[in-house]
């Protein structure tokens, strides 16, 4: 397995598939880089570098105690690129991890990147306050951070039908694929998992979405119960100079599954362009 050596010394797995122009993929909560597998087979047969990393605490990336704060994560991706050597990259960020690209982008500047998309992302601000007010309620993150304490594998298992939009009368995945999503969120540790629920629903991303000066592609399932469309995708389009948003009707959270051919075909021509 390979792995590179974070600014602190944290060791962080990644796989690198293909060769071409360079994707670099950043998960969203709680998986790991594991969940990009339908994008990057397809992908990196297109002529594509992909590539994609296990955020520290999840995966097979290392543990370490300290803080969780999307300073030290897109550090953490600047130490990818930096080590690889990468240039022209389309950054590609997916719930969570469209933090990690925009504060990458706020921290280091756009230098290495060609293009970014961002696919469901948290961005740019999800909790409500007073100059939030569409925003989520923090008691709906207090709700989360209580059931993961007390039996984690049962709420990964009934939070995994919600990201895929499944249900009894309308199921996405299969059972199988839903054990696999389970077991990918139970690879990471139980701090960093219950930490990112508070990092990702608190931090503001609004002043860092207006450091984008590369093309932006904002991708958002206008089903999405996890990330509301309103809240996140069609605000962060918004603010970020000539974003290009494309709605997928009716798509929930995780439609790099449920419409990864679409998606993938999207990616494709957006990193051509």
């Amino acid at each position: 397995m390979a792995f590179f050596e974070a600014s602190d010394g944290t060791k962080l797995f990644y796989k690198d598939w293909g060769s071409g122009t360079p994707v670099v993929f950043v998960h969203g909560w709680p998986l790991n880089a594991d969940m990009w597998d339908y994008q990057m087979v397809p992908l990196s047969r297109q002529g594509i570098r992909t590539i994609a990393y296990d955020r520290r605490g999840f995966g097979r990336s290392d543990q370490p105690g300290g803080r969780y704060d999307y300073d030290v994560l897109a550090d953490d991706l600047a130490s990818l690129l930096d080590t690889l050597d990468l240039h022209e990259v389309t950054l590609v960020g997916f719930s969570m991890g469209g933090g990690e690209v925009a504060r990458y982008v706020a921290r280091h500047g756009t230098a290495r990147l060609a293009r970014i998309a961002l696919v469901a992302c948290v961005t740019p601000f999800l909790l409500k306050t007073d100059d939030n007010p569409d925003g989520v309620d923090r008691s709906v993150f207090d709700g989360m951070v209580k059931p993961i304490e007390e039996d984690r594998p049962h709420f990964f298992a009934s939070f995994g039908k919600a990201f895929y939009g499944s249900s009894l009368l309308h199921q996405t995945i299969s059972s199988s694929f839903g054990d696999w999503t389970t077991s990918l969120a139970m690879q990471g540790s139980a701090l960093a998992t219950i930490d990112c629920v508070r990092l990702f629903s608190e931090t503001d991303f609004r002043a860092d979405l207006a450091r984008f000066d590369k093309p932006t592609l904002v991708i958002h399932g206008t089903s999405d119960a996890t990330v509301p469309i309103e809240v996140s995708g069609a605000k962060a389009a918004a603010l970020i100079p000539g974003a290009r948003l494309i709605e997928y009707e009716g798509a929930p959270h995780g439609l790099i599954y449920t419409e990864r051919d679409r998606l993938n075909a999207d990616l494709l021509a957006f990193i051509r362009t």
